[in-house]
């Protein structure tokens, strides 16, 4: 009687997601699949374009006085004409500009200045840290704006270099204490050890395996010197603290409260520029969001979390990805 072989058991492998998503690509769907952060990049945008070609949108120059003063808005003047006889339009698109350039530059050196401070202090520990908290501590204590006002008082009619130095030294604090609290918490991890034993140097440890891993916090700190730098760049320019001959939107609101443009019949010479300011600032807020959601996903909302764990489940990449979602459904329901 012949014995027949004992069928063989099959291994089913689980499916590997064939294509790497490239760097950033988190960045990209964050912000593409957020509609705050998507009307955030949208407002941003339309920023830049007026700051690149402010020839070709605006339709004569800033410091054109060739007009009747105090006209109403028109279709020669969409928002009216200044007291000096300027287009208020032309002065609002030119005046994009160095609003952009201060948020920029502010936020890049608040950020580079925080992130060197932050991650070096956690990093190194012992005396470094205690020498680098206490000065992010006594900048955190002291009130901020009163001290710019000094500042800028003192200087006297602050250019726009003057302007991004002071705000920049001042701005790093908030976002040095929050690098610092994460690479804490990053500083025991494996992967970091294992370069220590491979005898990396500190600086590469620092550039190569931390910074990469706090991506989102670093551009979530930077939207958010960079807003702080548009509002405290808009109000020292409003109170005469900046170069009135500068095209602004904020030395546009303090030639605007000079002439008393809202009882004069110019409403829209003080209102437009305070309305830009407030919409730059929101870009930079809304932007924030997607961030958020990259660094912490409990942020993220119940659906979403759900459709991505069942995407992962369907190419194999996170095989218990549903428990997951369910205890964060159920962690949202507790009220945790």
């Amino acid at each position: 009687m012949a014995v027949q072989a004992a069928p063989r058991q099959q291994t089913v492998e689980p499916r590997v997601s064939r294509y790497r998503r490239p760097r950033g690509g988190n960045l990209w769907r964050a912000v593409r699949h957020n509609r705050k952060a998507t009307a955030g990049a949208l407002l941003l945008l339309f920023f830049l374009a007026l700051a690149i070609f402010p020839g070709q949108i605006a339709p004569d120059s800033y410091a054109s006085t060739n007009f009747a003063p105090a006209l109403p808005p028109s279709a020669a003047h969409w928002l009216g004409t200044t007291a000096f006889g300027q287009d208020i339009f032309s002065q609002l698109v030119y005046g994009t500009r160095e609003s952009l350039i201060i948020a920029f530059a502010v936020g890049g050196l608040s950020t580079f200045i925080s992130v060197i401070v932050g991650v070096s202090a956690a990093y190194l520990r012992g005396f470094a840290d205690g020498v680098l908290s206490l000065f992010t501590d006594v900048l955190l204590v002291i009130p901020t704006f009163p001290l710019i006002i000094l500042i800028a008082a003192y200087v006297r009619s602050a250019g726009l270099l003057t302007i991004i130095i002071v705000l920049g030294l001042l701005g790093w604090s908030y976002g040095a204490r929050q690098l610092r609290s994460q690479v804490l918490s990053l500083r025991d991890r494996d992967f970091l050890e294992s370069a220590r034993v491979r005898g990396e140097r500190s600086l590469y440890i620092i550039v190569v395996e931390v910074l990469p891993t706090m991506t989102s916090l670093i551009v979530a700190s930077f939207l958010g010197a960079a807003l702080y730098a548009v509002l405290t760049a808009a109000g020292l320019q409003f109170i005469g603290l900046g170069d009135p001959n500068a095209q602004s939107w904020g030395t546009m609101l303090y030639w605007a409260e000079n002439n008393e443009a809202l009882g004069a019949g110019m409403p829209l010479w003080a209102i437009m520029p305070g309305v830009c300011v407030a919409l730059l600032g929101a870009s930079f807020a809304l932007l924030n969001y997607a961030f958020d959601e990259i660094s912490n996903p409990a942020l993220r909302p119940v659906r979403k979390v759900m459709k991505a764990d069942l995407r992962d489940l369907d190419t194999g990449t996170t095989p218990h990805a549903v428990p997951r979602a369910s205890r964060y459904r159920s962690s949202r329901r507790e009220g945790l």
